[in-house]
């Protein structure tokens, strides 16, 4: 069965500037949806609507058609990874994958560099190795959708590939909505690409379209 996560009706303005007005958006399982937009057009505000950790001043956010206004209170329904990082520091690799219910082993098998790591603390990895671990518990997690802000942020190229082919198999497991400032990889992993220009959302036919809405040339 195909799940979907539609947003629209969504208005938002901080004082007398308006940041989102005229936004639609959807997101199915099986399939990678991209957010691209220029640094202040609103991505990641649009994200934190969908997660509820914002309040705009409309919204419409449906999970197969039925309203949740704080998605957040429904980790079966949707995770979320932020720019930042999110889980405590100070919690070990163990204890990050057992409240999670995932399988370290598998982990380190797929990153061989984090053999014997298992009781190390997350404050202990490099910036790189911690992010790698979030990405990892997001799009491992049992969920219908996760949302991905600046996946690939202080990872390597190297980690950035693996990252890459692990969403491609977990998009057959819960939808996706990625949104990253390296676009290229975003294009190139995406099902269904949108742009955030002027406070609206435009699905793209093809990629000449992002040099047309001002977004990049390609």
């Amino acid at each position: 069965m195909i799940h979907k996560l539609e947003v629209d009706s969504v208005f938002l303005e901080f004082g007398e500037r308006r940041i989102l007005s005229d936004v639609y958006l959807k997101c199915e399982t099986g399939k990678i949806t991209g957010l691209l937009g220029r640094n202040g057009n609103g991505k990641t505000c649009l994200m934190n609507i969908i997660y509820g950790n914002l309040n705009p001043n409309s919204k419409s956010i449906r999970f197969d058609d039925l309203t949740v206004p704080a998605a957040y209170k429904r980790p079966d329904l949707l995770l979320y990874l932020p720019q930042f990082n999110f889980i405590p520091q100070t919690l070990s690799l163990k204890r990050v994958f057992a409240d999670f219910e995932l399988d370290f082993s598998e982990f380190e098998s797929r990153f061989p560099e984090f053999k014997s790591r298992r009781s190390s603390s997350l404050k202990s990895l490099s910036g790189g190795n911690r992010r790698l671990v979030e990405v990892y518990i997001v799009l491992k997690a049992k969920s219908k959708f996760a949302m991905l802000d600046e996946p690939f942020s202080h990872l390597s190229p190297v980690m950035i590939e693996a990252v890459m082919e692990l969403m491609n198999e977990e998009k057959m497991n819960k939808g996706l909505l990625i949104t990253d400032h390296m676009f290229r990889n975003i294009i190139e992993i995406s099902d269904n690409l949108y742009v955030l220009t002027g406070g609206k959302t435009h699905l793209t036919k093809a990629i000449e379209e992002l040099e047309f809405l001002g977004y990049a040339k390609v």
